[in-house]
């Protein structure tokens, strides 16, 4: 990360055991669902690189359990895609933003991702699409999925961001909570600016959220050729959708 290193938080990063070693945490990233754009490019190494930000504030309490169930969709189309390295990173309490090691193993992220829950604070979206863009500047980044409710940041800020990773092709996949206005305008520019997509999931959405995660992965981890595929040999209603605001 890039930002500043809290002298008494430290960020989580995996260890060979599969638990969380502790490190300096820096500014790290949110909760929700960030998105890609255009046709980027694999990873160097051959392998999509992810990150999956998602914001753990009290707010999303009263519907954790439900969210992670929803969220753990992603990991399961992760693992079937393959080829896809993911970094977990989650913000909630007083500045504290943590980010985990890149991992090839989804299902140790599940369950890290199962071991967190809320603490009342504000969104900190700024430190992870500042963070999103460190990392892309170490090694390509694919594609930023953010999943969250609200927003509680200036939107000038992070439509500045924004901007950035669309100019470097890390698009921003932002998937919504709920129906707070202020954050569906925001989190739609940061689509529109990263040159990625949104989308608001409920309850009743898990197909569906399934299936565009599961978009969202093979884009990563393929590009948009990728996606196009899927959506000949599938005809992926979730693919359509993303190829539509990809533009």
């Amino acid at each position: 990360m890039s930002e500043p290193k809290s002298a008494e938080r430290k960020a989580p990063a995996k260890t060979a055991s599969g638990e969380m070693a502790r490190k300096p945490a820096s500014s790290a990233e949110v909760d929700a669902f960030l998105k890609q754009v255009r046709t980027l490019q694999p990873a160097a190494s051959g392998r999509g690189r992810l990150i999956f930000a998602m914001d753990a504030t009290m707010s999303r309490q009263p519907s954790w359990d439900l969210a992670l169930t929803l969220q753990s969709e992603m990991f399961r189309a992760v693992k079937e895609v393959g080829g896809l390295d993911v970094q977990l990173v989650y913000f909630r309490g007083f500045n504290e933003c943590q980010t985990s090691r890149w991992v090839g193993d989804p299902d140790a992220l599940a369950r890290l991702m199962r071991q967190v829950h809320c603490e009342g604070g504000h969104t900190q979206i700024r430190k992870v699409l500042t963070h999103a863009r460190s990392e892309t500047q170490k090694t390509k980044v694919n594609a930023l999925v953010y999943v969250g409710d609200c927003m509680e940041e200036n939107i000038d800020d992070l439509s500045q961001l924004a901007g950035e990773l669309g100019l470097v092709g890390v698009p921003v996949f932002l998937f919504q909570e709920g129906h707070d206005s202020r954050a569906a305008r925001a989190f739609k520019e940061i689509a529109r600016l990263s040159r990625g997509a949104y989308c608001r999931f409920d309850a009743g959405s898990s197909a569906q959220l399934r299936e565009l995660l599961t978009a969202v992965a093979v884009y990563a981890s393929g590009g948009r050729k990728a996606l196009q595929h899927l959506s000949d040999e599938t005809r992926s209603g979730a693919a359509v959708r993303l190829l539509e605001q990809l533009g």
